[in-house]
């Protein structure tokens, strides 16, 4: 059984500081000029030059009434209107994968499992551009059936020691590949988490259910699940998990210092931008391999290089 409190290698700090969407304000103290007004031309009359009757021969002579009677304008022609630009449609996007609702881990009764069942109200970000991809550091070896519960606990000790307000994953992927939505808000909007200090807006955490340090296998089906996820949830922004992205970082106690800009990996290990061996180094290992797939089936095929062309640096 899974002891309540889990997963340690997140921090307790908050993560509260907005990132990903900027504002403009009109500062104080500066006077609005008055619009200096221009007289206005008087309007010119077009010049219509009259031409003689006999101007145009024969089967025309009809036509030619018509012109001579109304003269011809100079005016320039108007220019034809552009046609608008359609919008491009977002390519590559991959078939969402099943994943099984909070409902099937929060129906549990006791206090426990209070706040799973009365989460407070979500916050969004405008999209998610990247994945972060955790470990549970909880037992490898049990049943996926008890899958549910085990994540029941995991969610009892985040908010119960640790006072958060729900579960900080916004998924969760047991051994057998089933993936379970974690943070409340509905999987397919841009739901804030709480897992990756610094980095949780424009993210979505995705958590392996158990422990994956050097030397233990990770199962197969487990990583294809977490592919198949990324593929979804990045190609709705037509996010390329093979590719770097830029982060702001919104809490110092995260790799960067708050206000830096990161690149990083679309498809990221927890690691990349918390001081942690999350999401252990067997795991991180699956990491290339998981994009690689994930990009498949977006329908990507060539690899691609990094969007800025620069490694991930770390503070």
């Amino acid at each position: 059984m899974v002891p309540p409190g889990g997963t340690p290698h997140i921090a307790d700090a908050e993560d509260r500081a907005e990132s990903g969407t900027m504002r403009v304000r009109r500062a104080r103290g500066i006077r609005r000029r008055r619009p200096v007004r221009i007289p206005a031309r008087p309007r010119r009359r077009s010049r219509r030059v009259p031409l003689p009757l006999a101007c145009v021969p024969g089967v025309a002579a009809v036509a030619a009434l018509i012109l001579c009677a109304t003269g011809v304008d100079h005016r320039p022609a108007a220019r034809p209107a552009h046609p608008l630009a359609a919008r491009p449609a977002t390519p590559h996007r991959a078939p969402k994968p099943h994943i099984v609702p909070r409902s099937a881990w929060a129906a549990g009764t006791g206090e426990a499992n209070t706040a799973a069942r009365t989460p407070p109200p979500a916050r969004y970000d405008d999209k998610v551009v990247a994945v972060f991809v955790h470990h549970t550091d909880s037992p490898n070896g049990y049943d996926c059936a008890d899958a549910p519960r085990i994540i029941r606990y995991l969610a009892a000790g985040q908010t119960g020691a640790r006072d958060w307000d729900d579960i900080g994953y916004n998924f969760l992927v047991d051994r057998c590949g089933t993936i379970y939505e974690g943070r409340a808000g509905g999987v397919d909007r841009p739901v804030t988490g709480a897992h990756t200090q610094g980095f949780n807006h424009r993210t979505t955490g995705i958590a392996a259910l158990g422990t994956f340090t050097a030397g233990v296998t990770v199962p197969r089906a487990m990583t294809d699940a977490i592919a198949a996820l990324a593929a979804w949830k990045l190609g709705l922004a037509g996010i390329d998990p093979r590719a770097s992205v830029r982060l702001l970082s919104s809490n110092s106690f995260s790799r960067y210092a708050a206000g830096t800009t990161a690149t990083l990996p679309a498809v990221a290990g927890h690691d990349e931008g918390y001081m942690t061996s999350c999401p252990g180094a067997a795991l991180t290992a699956e990491l290339p391999r998981i994009r690689d797939e994930a990009a498949r089936l977006q329908g990507r095929t060539p690899p691609r290089p990094a969007e800025d062309g620069a490694a991930p640096r770390r503070a």
